[in-house]
């Protein structure tokens, strides 16, 4: 199979000659490991998904027993695994075809396939779900997927050669590593616009955020030093001097330890994060990309592309444990959490009851958050849209009125509960017809995993003031 990045595109020259450290048989070695989280799977423990470069496909991994258990045929050349942490999708940047695979992690099957920019590298989900934030190489873009519609909302233009990206914990804030121009590009998730562009080190390639949201770790591969950033500024707060040919970087998830792997070396450097200093070296496999810790912080793993393994490292002793063999090219992973999400779904209803006479007739409408789970609502912001010159009148507690929407806020919901209020639309302030009022939900704690039903209409017909009909 031709491999991607041989394909004549202007930014690959330039990234294929800084990154020359990874290079195994004439192909740009550019392993890649992505520590995230997705909803449990059926296999014994935390599974794992490793995107093989060379086979095209996704491996299955039970982190228990490290055993390949299954392989799902994705797009051509993968790069990048990311795993929705509140619905049961991952997605893979098909590197060669120029999409993102979307698979079900239900039935490891591949449910749709997202058209994006010119030679995706790095797909990271927002921790709502609601985004997947993909790198396009030659392109020089973001791709924003919105993961309701399997769409591409916004194109972000970014610095030459953008490869690394990641998302903060709070998913206000997204940074993507350009590995052309030694920057840093940082976006504004709520307005998808670059608002800091931050120099750093030479061939900037993979970048991750502390679980503080605090500090930016970054690999510059061709500078053997990992910049880290100080998120309350945008500059460069420590230069980090690690192995040869640094490439994939990681944290674990008490943020008191960093993981460097230096592919020219066959190591990777353990960096202790309070004091900005490396403290051991640890040997292990051939050509290693980049490295992902386990969801509870106990082992380290590390993508050999050269040997089509992966390195399974114990974070107590600092010493390989266990080499998983199998693999063709693989080049990321994505971890499953040791439990899934406390998401909560709500089901968004809307009804209508007329309320007729000949002085004072209105509709009284109940706008109704029903919480089908798996768990408990801690808030909810739901909006209510008016037509046209109407207005609301004995709005409920919690409600408020900027016409023409009415807004109503939520406290605690328990599962299979519902919340409701109510307001009142005074038919004299409208325009005989129909009157059509739509419910929608915007906002809910925690994360809800269905937007399908955040939505709800009601639909009156409206004859005279003393005539109205509301199925």
């Amino acid at each position: 199979m031709t491999s991607a990045f041989s394909r004549p595109r202007r930014s690959l020259s330039r990234w294929g000659r800084r990154l020359t450290s990874l290079a195994a048989g004439g192909a740009l070695a550019l392993t890649g490991l992505v520590a995230l989280t997705v909803p449990a799977h059926a296999a014994a423990g935390p599974p794992a998904y490793v995107a093989n470069f060379g086979g095209s496909d996704v491996s299955v991994v039970d982190t228990s027993t490290n055993a390949i258990t299954g392989t799902i045929n994705v797009g051509n050349s993968p790069t990048s695994v990311a795993v929705n942490p509140v619905q049961p999708r991952a997605y893979v940047t098909n590197n060669a075809d120029d999409n993102v695979s979307v698979i079900d992690t239900a039935t490891d099957t591949v449910a749709a396939t997202v058209p994006v920019g010119g030679n995706p590298l790095k797909v990271a989900l927002t921790p709502s779900g609601n985004s997947a934030y993909v790198t396009n190489n030659v392109a020089n873009t973001v791709s924003v997927i919105d993961t309701a519609t399997n769409t591409v909302g916004v194109t972000i233009p970014v610095g030459s050669g953008p490869y690394g990206l990641a998302v903060n914990p709070s998913g206000t804030t997204a940074y993507v590593a350009n590995n052309v121009d030694d920057t840093v590009s940082v976006i504004d998730t709520a307005t998808n616009s670059v608002t800091a562009t931050i120099p750093v080190g030479s061939g900037p390639t993979d970048v991750t955020v502390s679980p503080s949201g605090t500090s930016v770790y970054l690999t510059n591969n061709s500078g053997a030093t990992v910049s880290v950033i100080s998120t309350a500024t945008n500059t460069v707060s420590a230069t980090i001097p690690v192995g040869t040919g640094p490439n994939g970087v990681a944290i674990n998830p008490s943020g008191t330890t960093a993981y460097v792997t230096n592919s020219s070396g066959n190591s990777m450097s353990v960096i202790n994060t309070a004091t900005s200093t490396v403290t051991t070296t640890v040997p292990i496999g051939s050509l290693p990309g980049k490295v992902a810790v386990n969801p509870s912080g106990t082992a380290v793993y590390a993508a050999n592309r050269a040997g089509g393994s992966v390195s399974v490292i114990d974070t107590t002793t600092n010493t390989v444990t266990n080499t998983i063999n199998g693999f063709n090219d693989p080049f990321s992973v994505a971890f499953a959490p040791l439990s899934p999400p406390a998401g909560a779904d709500i089901d968004v209803d809307l009804t209508a009851q007329p309320h007729l006479s000949i002085l004072v007739p209105y509709l009284t409408y109940t706008l109704t958050a029903h919480n089908t789970g798996p768990g408990a609502v801690t808030s909810a912001t739901l909006t209510a849209t008016l037509p046209p010159g109407a207005s609301a009148t004995t709005l409920a507690a919690g409600c408020t009125l900027a016409a023409p929407t009415v807004t109503c806020t939520y406290g605690a919901i328990a599962k299979n509960a519902s919340a409701s209020k109510t307001f009142r639309v005074p038919l004299h302030l409208l325009t005989l017809g129909k009157v059509t009022v739509t419910g929608l939900r915007t906002t809910s704690a925690p994360a809800d995993p269905n937007p399908a039903n955040d939505s709800a209409t009601a639909t009156c017909t409206a004859v005279s003031v003393i005539l109205v009909t509301c199925p």
